[in-house]
């Protein structure tokens, strides 16, 4: 395969000789390091030409220093301070200015005349405010954008005056500048040729620049383009065609180097693939096939992939030089300053910066960091991150004050415990925020590996730069404008590559394949909206404005980026053209227009569609089996007492009661930042238990339940307090939760009210929180096994004893329907399992006399309408019958010994089931 470049330099060798004043002007750093290679191989000695990219070129043309966008903003701003009498702050200047300054720097790239366009503008928008009756209604807004064109202009002339003075600027300017110093350049440098080699789409500035070297005769300009593309009417060849009708030059001289490659016979594969992922994993699979990589690229249409493609890469490749950068956001050491920035963020959203307290989220994020982590490992069992979450659990707060934080650094070294003590200092001034994070980041420079010295410089630049902007302009005043204009540069800074140019795999974006050619192209995300980009565009100019003065639209963009696509194919012998088939947010589910207009093109292109692998395996269901350790263990839990909710447990999920009562695994402890359910259960508990402890023994009187309504308030505050610990209950989510454990103990209180307030009810308090138990023998087991657990409350209620268990959630009478105990083990019994239990516990403890009437059942708190729900044992709903006889308990003990049999039968394993529904 002859590359364009080797066969550029093959002309320009045969009519030039000595290359000691010869410039080669290219349109990227890249290509140039090709051209040197190639041109290396084809002369034996003498001076390699310069080689220059257009934009240092435009630079020494112009005589002016090209500045970043962050310094330029900053100036700026500077600027629209004197005009203004009320600006913007700083972060709403920043949220538009960017935008204006892209729309200048177009407009100065194209040469156009900007007072003719601001005020064409202008009128614009006058026009639109005009009515015939005068009636225009104008909001706030709509005054401050119409204000705010109306001074573009000045905005504009003040700017550029001032870059002219500092010979400073952005590259629009550069242009602009160098189009008026461009004879006088050419002058000077009479005994120089040109050549321009491997443009297409040129601005008005560039094509203003070529012309004029060409016409003056010691310039050519070699451009890569198919005959396919140029004489028909393609979108690829518009550029092109456009110069040739338009340039006086090209009235008199032939366009070069326009040859006929794209007709040959070539190997293409069209391939959509299910998700990113996907299309990235199958290139991967198509290059383990290559024999090597000398000659091959992957192109990435969506440069966000680099991660996930540097990790998708065959064992094969053993070199890879990458063009384009590492997004800084992708970077791990992004988080660590994210979480510093959130740390104060949100200690003044939640309004704690004046006890200098954190989000305890905020403050384990921060210590758990991979970097930060490491520095606090004291041994392989002990972390100091580990040990502080812990406490912060423990103690349920919600807050972290810098004080706890650095009570558990003691045992660190003086210099990490003194840099980590001073990121949790009360916030001084951005100035002194920003040392910080320098100072913490020369801290971690000396516990990483190469790679993330690297991360670590990058962001050390990062912050250098911000320290000196901010100490020379202080505009930034607070955080938030700062974490802010922190985002908005890790969007668009990135990490470069280092590597051998020319060695290897050739991992590049869309614009780097610009003059370069390659046997082997595997391009992904060909789609709609990744390539050509979708036509959103970030401007205050509008589209027929554009068209009006000449400025590109997103035609030209799809022009520009459809000559790219099409000149990577031109020379290829190989090419896999891969999309995405989904419809998400990465990409449309549609192929490229591109991909269609080749297909029509060719007829040797093989389409596919490729998915990933599935391996369907049996799921395998948890089994553990009894051993020695287990029956050892099991026996123990006989002796100590089993409580109605494990043996539901270990119905609803054999391996969570294995878990549970045999590992002794408990969950998991955390902050508990909002109520939890079992808080609010265990706080409804122990005020009722407070308040009917006093009444034991006795009957009940309407007057005691109106002296218990007084306490509630305080009683409700008092166990939050106790089970909720430094939680927070006055606002929110919490506010609501203590408002509805405060209304479940009132509402409760009035049904008693209720009940008493009918002379024929005599209510007796027997027990409150009352603990029982009792031993059972199960035949086939040689030891007894205890049942225990805690009634909430037993009482006689007109001669009837009543077995009560409280519920906060909801219960509903059909849970404790029950017309035969063999069905007792389903879910929705669990619940009538314990009430009967209970009614067991109590019937062995006070060697009750069936002969008194017995019932059991539930007060669900969520259901007080419907009162004691109570267990039934009756078909007909017209007649419930409620009562626990002697029969019936032995019946439901029965059961209860089968299942206890099931338990400690060495040969039954403990076995997840198939269909648990939560």
């Amino acid at each position: 395969m002859q590359s364009f470049i080797s066969e550029t330099l093959d002309i320009i060798l045969q009519n030039t000789k000595s290359f000691e004043n010869v410039v080669f002007i290219l349109p990227s750093q890249r290509a140039g390091v090709f051209v040197k290679e190639t041109f290396k191989k084809k002369i034996s000695a003498g001076f390699l030409p310069e080689i220059i990219n257009i934009g240092d070129f435009v630079e020494e043309i112009s005589k002016m220093k090209k500045v970043d966008s962050v310094q330029l903003l900053f100036h700026f701003y500077t600027i629209y301070k004197k005009q203004e009498e009320t600006p913007d702050s700083f972060d709403v200047f920043s949220s538009w200015a960017f935008t204006v300054l892209q729309d200048f720097n177009e407009i100065d790239q194209h040469l156009i005349n900007t007072r003719e366009i601001f005020v064409y503008l202008r009128d614009i928008h006058r026009l639109r405010k005009w009515s015939v009756k005068g009636e225009f209604q104008e909001t706030e807004l709509m005054k401050d954008h119409f204000a705010f064109m109306e001074k573009l202009n000045k905005y504009y002339d003040t700017f550029y005056q001032f870059l002219l003075e500092n010979n400073i600027g952005y590259q629009g300017v550069l242009y602009r500048e160098s189009t008026k110093k461009v004879t006088d350049f050419i002058h000077r440098n009479q005994q120089k040729k040109y050549f321009f080699i491997g443009f297409n789409a040129l601005n008005a500035a560039e094509e203003f620049l070529f012309e004029q070297f060409l016409l003056n005769g010691n310039a050519e300009a070699y451009w890569d383009i198919d005959k396919t593309f140029y004489e028909s009417q393609h979108q690829a060849g518009s550029f092109l065609r456009k110069y040739k009708t338009r340039w006086k030059y090209y009235q008199q001289h032939p366009i070069q180097t326009i040859k006929e490659y794209f007709s040959e016979k070539k190997h293409i594969e069209v391939i959509g693939a299910s998700k990113n992922i996907t299309q990235i994993k199958y290139a991967g699979e198509i290059l383990a096939k290559l024999p090597n990589y000398n000659n091959t690229a992957l192109v990435l249409s969506d440069e966000t992939l680099l991660p996930i493609t540097l990790n998708s890469l065959p064992a094969t490749v053993n070199a890879v030089n990458i063009t384009m950068g590492y997004p800084l956001k992708d970077v791990p050491t992004t988080s660590l300053v994210f979480a510093i920035f959130h740390l104060f963020i949100n200690q003044e959203k939640l309004e704690k910066k004046k006890e200098n307290l954190f989000y305890h989220k905020d403050v384990i994020r921060l210590v758990k960091d991979t970097t930060i982590y490491r520095l606090l490992q004291i041994d392989e069992q002990t972390n100091i991150a580990d040990t502080l979450s812990e406490a912060i659990a423990k103690e349920n707060n919600t807050f972290v004050g810098q004080e706890e934080v650095v009570t558990f650094l003691s045992v660190v070294s003086e210099e990490i415990k003194k840099t980590i003590t001073t990121i949790f200092n009360p916030l001084v001034s951005i100035s002194e925020f920003l040392n910080r994070i320098i100072e913490l980041i020369n801290l971690l420079k000396e516990n990483t590996n190469e790679l993330e010295k690297e991360y670590l410089f990058r962001f050390y630049t990062a912050f250098t730069q911000l320290q000196n902007l901010h100490n020379e302009f202080g505009y930034v005043q607070d955080l938030k404008t700062l974490h802010q204009f922190f985002r908005q540069l890790i969007q668009s800074e990135s990490l470069s590559f280092q590597g051998e140019p020319l060695q290897g795999l050739q991992l590049m974006g869309v614009l780097e394949t610009r003059v370069l050619d390659f046997e082997n192209v595997i391009i992904t995300s060909v789609n709609e909206g990744v390539l050509p980009a979708n036509q959103q565009q970030n401007t205050f100019i509008p589209f027929d404005v554009k068209i009006e003065f000449g400025l590109p639209t997103y035609r030209e963009k799809d022009a520009l980026f459809s000559y790219h696509f099409f000149r990577l194919l031109q020379r290829a012998k190989n090419i896999y053209i891969l999309y995405n088939t989904e419809h998400d947010v990465f990409g449309s589910g549609e192929k490229s227009r591109f991909v269609t207009q080749l297909e029509m093109m060719r007829d040797d292109i093989t389409e596919k569609i490729v998915s990933p692998k599935v391996v369907t395996s049996p799921v395998q269901l948890k089994e553990i089996q009894k051993d020695e350790k287990v029956l050892e263990r099991l026996q123990e839990l006989a002796q100590k007492g089993i409580s109605p909710s494990a043996l539901t447990n270990y119905l609803y999920n054999p391996i969570a009661f294995y878990k549970q009562k045999i590992l002794k695994i408990n969950e998991l402890d955390d902050v508990e930042e909002t109520v939890a359910a079992n808080t609010m259960g265990t706080v409804v508990h122990d005020i009722l238990e407070e308040l009917y402890k006093p009444f034991e023994g006795k009957y009940l009187q309407l007057g005691d339940v109106e002296n218990m309504q007084k306490k509630t308030k305080e009683l409700v505050t008092f166990y939050f307090s106790k089970h909720f610990k430094n939680g927070d209950l006055t606002t929110g989510k919490n506010r609501l939760i203590f408002e509805v454990a405060n209304r479940f103990v009132e509402n409760f209180l009035l049904k008693e009210k209720q009940l008493l307030k009918d002379e024929n009810n005599q209510l007796k308090i027997i027990a409150t929180e009352q603990e029982l138990s009792s031993e059972i023998m199960v035949e086939g087991i040689n030891f007894p096994i205890k049942i225990k657990g805690i009634v909430d409350r037993i009482d006689e209620l007109n001669g009837v004893t009543r077995i009560i268990d409280y519920k906060t959630g909801m219960v509903d009478s059909t849970n404790l329907k029950v017309l035969d105990f063999e069905v007792i083990r389903d879910l929705k019994y669990h619940k009538a399992i314990q009430v009967m239990l209970y009614a067991f516990l109590y019937t062995q403890h006070t060697q009750f006399n069936f002969e008194k009437r017995l019932t059991a059942g539930i007060i669900s708190f969520k259901n007080l309408k419907s009162g004691f729900l109570q267990m039934n044992f009756s078909s007909n709903y017209r007649k419930p019958d409620n009562a626990i006889t002697e029969e019936r308990l032995e019946e439901f003990i029965a059961e209860i010994k089968n299942l206890l049999t099931e338990l400690y039968e060495p040969t039954i394993n403990f076995i997840e089931p198939t269909d648990l529904p939560y």
